[in-house]
Order: C-alpha cells, then sequence, then structure tokens
C-alpha cells in the first residue's frame, strides 16, 4: 500500500548525509532548499516506521493471544492504533501545495451594498487581524482607502508566521488562509436601515501568497510608475504631495498601488510587494491551467465570483457554500474563532486529493 515510502526514506537518508557536510551550507539557498525537503520527509519516514513496528507488534499479539486470551485486549488496541497510523500516513502523502509554508497577502474589497458592504469588510478585517493573533501570525496593513461612515473600500494586509523557523506542516500561513479567497456574504440590519429590514451584500477576498523576490523576477524596464496625491481621511500630507504610488506590470497589465505611507519610496516599496504576490498568483494559475492537474479539488478551483460563505447575522449563522459547513456560532467567528471553518475546507481538500491520488 505505501511502496513509494521506502524510496522517500532513501531520499530522506541521502539528505540527512548531505546536510551533515558543513561545504553544503557555504551555499545558503541550496541548504535552505534541502532542509525545507528534509523537513516535509522527516514526519512521513518516522510515521512509516512506526506503522511497520505496529504491524510486528500485532503479529506477536496474535501468536501470545492464541496461547494466552488476555492477549486479545492488546490485538484490538494494536490494530486500532495501526488504523490511526495507516489515515496519518495517507494524509501525509497527499500532493502538497509548494506555497504551503509562504506568507501572504490578504486584500478586502467592498463590493455590492454600498456604505454597508464598505462595514462588512471591516467587519472581515477585524476577523483576519484576531485570526492571525490568536495563532501567533505578524500583520501589517499595506494600503487601505477608508469609507465616509466607517469600514473599509479597499484595504490589503501582509500577513506572515513570527520567527524564521518553518510553521509546522499544514499549518503555514497560505495553507490556512487559501481557502478564503472569494465573495463573502452578509445579511443582516444595516445601522442606516429604519425600517427593520434585512440586507444583503457583499465583500471580495483575495488571497495571495507573498512573493519574495527569487520567486519572480521583474524587469523595471516592464514597470510604469505613477505619482499621485493620496486620498481620504489621514495625516498631514494626504492631498499636499505626490506621495501615492501606482505600479503597472506592462506585459501583463497587473496594478498594484499604495498611498498608505507618508514617503514615496515606502509606497513604492509595498506597491512592489504587492505586485510581485500578483504576478506570482497569476503565474500559479496559468500553471495549473496548462497541467489540468487532477490533483486539485472543488476547493481549489471554486470560481472567485462565486460566494463561498454567508454570515447570517439575525440567525447567528455561517455557512461555507464550498463544503456544507454550517455553525451558528458567527459571533465567534467574526471575533477570529476561524479554526473549524477553515479545517473544514482543508479536510474536504485533503479527501478530493485522496480520491484523485
Amino acid at each position: 500500500m505505501f511502496e513509494a515510502v521506502e524510496e522517500l526514506i532513501g531520499e530522506h537518508a541521502e539528505l540527512e548525509r548531505t546536510l551533515a557536510d558543513p561545504s553544503v551550507h557555504a551555499d545558503q539557498a541550496n541548504a535552505r532548499r534541502l532542509s525545507k525537503r528534509y523537513a516535509e520527509l522527516t514526519p512521513i519516514v518516522g510515521t512509516y516506521r512506526a506503522w511497520r513496528a505496529t504491524g510486528d507488534d500485532i503479529a506477536t499479539a496474535r501468536e501470545l493471544a492464541a496461547e494466552d486470551p488476555e492477549f486479545a485486549a492488546e490485538v484490538k488496541e494494536l490494530d486500532e492504533r495501526r488504523e490511526e497510523l495507516t489515515e496519518k500516513l495517507r494524509l501525509l502523502l497527499v500532493p502538497r501545495d509548494p506555497s504551503d509554508e509562504k506568507d501572504v497577502i490578504l486584500e478586502i474589497k467592498a463590493g455590492a451594498g454600498g456604505d454597508e458592504s464598505a462595514l462588512f469588510a471591516g467587519d472581515l478585517l477585524r476577523m483576519y487581524l484576531r485570526y492571525a493573533e490568536r495563532v501567533g501570525w505578524k500583520t501589517e496593513i499595506l494600503d487601505a482607502t477608508e469609507s465616509e461612515l466607517g469600514g473599509y473600500k479597499d484595504v490589503q494586509v501582509a500577513v506572515k508566521t513570527k520567527g524564521n523557523a518553518s510553521p509546522e506542516p499544514g499549518q503555514g500561513v497560505w495553507a490556512r488562509m487559501k481557502y478564503e479567497g472569494g465573495v463573502h456574504r452578509v445579511q443582516r440590519v444595516p445601522s442606516t436601515e429604519s425600517q427593520g429590514r434585512i440586507h444583503t451584500s457583499a465583500a471580495g477576498v483575495l488571497v495571495t501568497p507573498e512573493a519574495e523576490e527569487v520567486d519572480v523576477e521583474i524587469n523595471p524596464n516592464d514597470l510604469r510608475i505613477d505619482v499621485y496625491r493620496s486620498s481620504g481621511p489621514g495625516g498631514q500630507s494626504v492631498n499636499t504631495t505626490d506621495s501615492a504610488v501606482r505600479i503597472t506590470h506592462l506585459p501583463t497589465g497587473v496594478v498594484a498601488s499604495c498611498q498608505n505611507e507618508k514617503s514615496q519610496l515606502q509606497n513604492k516599496e509595498q506597491a512592489l510587494r504587492i505586485l510581485r504576490s500578483r504576478l506570482l498568483a497569476a503565474a500559479q494559475e496559468e500553471a495549473e491551467r496548462e497541467a489540468a492537474d487532477a490533483r486539485r479539488s472543488q476547493v481549489r478551483t471554486v470560481d472567485r465570483s462565486e460566494k463561498i460563505r454567508t454570515y447570517n447575522f439575525p440567525e447567528n449563522r455561517i455557512s461555507d457554500h464550498r463544503v456544507g459547513y454550517k455553525a451558528y456560532n458567527l459571533d465567534q467567528v467574526l471575533d477570529g474563532d476561524l479554526d473549524a471553518v477553515i479545517q473544514a475546507c482543508v479536510d474536504a481538500d485533503s479527501a478530493a486529493k485522496l480520491a484523485a491520488a
């Protein structure tokens, strides 16, 4: 059943020998690549060895149970343990998204619904900031356009793990947050509604892996950089200096802008971070289309125009339409308790990949 693991064990052993050679670490980029692969294989190798050892223990316990019935209970416990390890190993062997350990750029845009949509975008921002705080991630607002009545017309946030250590498999920012991309719908009575009627509005969420400079090579000659005056609420520099920056990648037409910082140079750097991530996401999507990867699940291929989730305030209900998840703890979810919602998407994605494999 797990014949392919033997090859991975060989690769793991070879990596261990290679990484023990001090000369390998002279090339830091290569050493990081090898260390990352070694870390990916370690839990697979450990689980497989435990799975094999449990099989041997079961055989021994059955022989003893034939002579002494008291060992029958031990056989049952070992069988259950073997099943747990089998399922764990199956999940570990599911093909992984190579971007799972990456940090992300999270964008929230107000959609249909006017001011109410902007207020909802603000609620989503708070939800994600609180969730990041709960799991120990760092957040940085890169750019934001506030609405007149509160909330946001558009906001972009960098979300990243703390420190330099790689996150546990499946616990990276992209590994968890990639399921949030799409249209989020809210049903509630707006504060501006005098008749108490429930309104429906929506906000769009876009999540992209944050690209490093080595991930996306940008030719400066391919960029058009425009500067303009900032707009909206802000400090003394707003509407007085040309500090806002808009960068257009001419070959693809991808645009990124930033006006949050007072310095034109700082806005340019932030806009470049956003642009790199958008270009990386576009390249990955194109590669997926060309490869027609059969392992992609319905969760990952959902069209961004589809409403992926509904937040119903009168019923305190949250529903994820892709996986059929439903719960009546909307107030807690909006306060950052997102784990169960995201895990439902993770589980559905893993099940689809297992079925395809």
